[in-house]
């Protein structure tokens, strides 16, 4: 089994959707693959996150400067306007000599 092929079953693996034969292929990859390990590893904790959240009710002037914001956003890309990237300072710039 490549990487490929296991990021391919990802999904099907998450969710016990395959046979048996399929699973161990999969399992041994996991036992010498790192990188499929990790992969793996951090989109089931991720799943797992997601399903355990509960919804948390933002203040409402948070929520209307929020809604504020991102219908500027959609009304400027409406109109052809393309925001100006965010210019980051250089940490070189901020450190004293």
């Amino acid at each position: 089994m490549t990487c490929s092929d296991f990021l391919k079953e990802l999904t099907d693996y998450l969710d016990g959707a395959m046979d048996a034969q399929t699973r161990a292929e999969l399992e041994d990859h996991l036992q010498w693959c790192h990188n499929c390990y990790v992969v793996c590893n951090t989109t089931k904790m991720t799943i797992e996150i997601y399903r355990d959240s509960r919804l948390y009710e933002l203040p409402e002037d948070l929520r209307e400067r929020l809604r504020t914001a991102i219908l500027s956003k959609c009304h400027g890309h409406e109109n052809g306007s393309v925001p100006a990237p965010v210019r980051r300072r250089s940490s070189r710039s901020s450190r004293s000599k």
